[in-house]
């Protein structure tokens, strides 16, 4: 049987108030989900200042090696919101006003003080651009290519993701199969990996805790086939067994 195909994508986390602590990110996790859903794997996240030199640098080197680059950040009215400044100087492009971007700011803003200069920073884009559709606040996303550049706003991130579910072209999506067991990795280290050698197209993770006063670990399947990654955990919960631990299907 072919082997499918496997869509890959980035993502660029971009603000000074990430690296610095100020802001914890919380988009990581939701665009990783949302991309396991389109059937498409984060391989990468990076993390850049306020720079458009590194902006730049980081979207070109990241476009031409993953299918989709996803951006956080940097797409608001303020001075120091330049991602859309950076991603045209790294397609080497003009910044141009989107006239459908200014009418839905100026619907968006029509009973909150009008759209403002500030507000107008908005609706730039790289010349050439699409937009992304955001009912939440208005100002739209952009995509540039293979470069989707969303808002740093969790909230306003999510609902710039669900206009975009199912646009992505992707594979199958990751199924993950748990277990646990009070067992220190290093006595079960040898017998996951001859787990994972004996079921080709699963990889098996460990993450260690200390719960109780106890050592333990959940091993979680991953595998674009869900039977395979649930037969796989079958046969670990029979080694551990086997092994004199307790399984846990679902993890601890």
């Amino acid at each position: 049987m072919a082997e499918s195909r496997i869509w890959t994508a980035a993502l660029l986390v971009i603000g000074d108030e990430i690296l610095s602590g100020r802001t914890q990110d919380k988009n990581i996790a939701q665009v990783a989900a949302w991309l396991n859903r389109q059937g498409i794997r984060l391989e990468e996240v990076r993390v850049v200042p306020d720079d458009r030199r590194r902006i730049a640098d980081a979207v070109n080197a990241l476009r031409s090696t993953y299918d989709y680059v996803l951006t956080t950040g940097g797409i608001g009215p303020t001075h120091d919101d330049i991602t859309v400044d950076s991603i045209a100087a790294a397609f080497e492009v003009p910044v141009v006003i989107a006239p459908e971007a200014r009418r839905i700011l100026e619907a968006h803003y029509e009973t909150r003080g009008g759209v403002t200069d500030a507000r107008l920073r908005m609706a730039r884009v790289p010349e050439g651009a699409e937009l992304i559709p955001n009912p939440l606040s208005g100002a739209p996303g952009v995509k540039m290519q293979n470069v989707y550049i969303l808002a740093g706003v969790p909230s306003i991130a999510a609902n710039m993701l669900e206009a975009l579910e199912g646009k992505l072209e992707g594979g199958r999506p990751m199924v993950s199969v748990t277990v646990g067991a009070y067992a220190a990795e290093s006595d079960v280290a040898d017998l996951l990996r001859e787990t994972e050698a004996a079921h080709s197209g699963v990889a098996i993770g460990s993450y260690p805790f200390f719960k109780d006063g106890r050592y333990g670990a959940n091993f979680v399947m991953r595998s674009d086939d869900g039977d395979l990654a649930t037969q796989t955990a079958m046969d670990l919960q029979q080694k551990l067994e086997e092994a004199g631990f307790e399984p846990v299907p679902g993890g601890i």
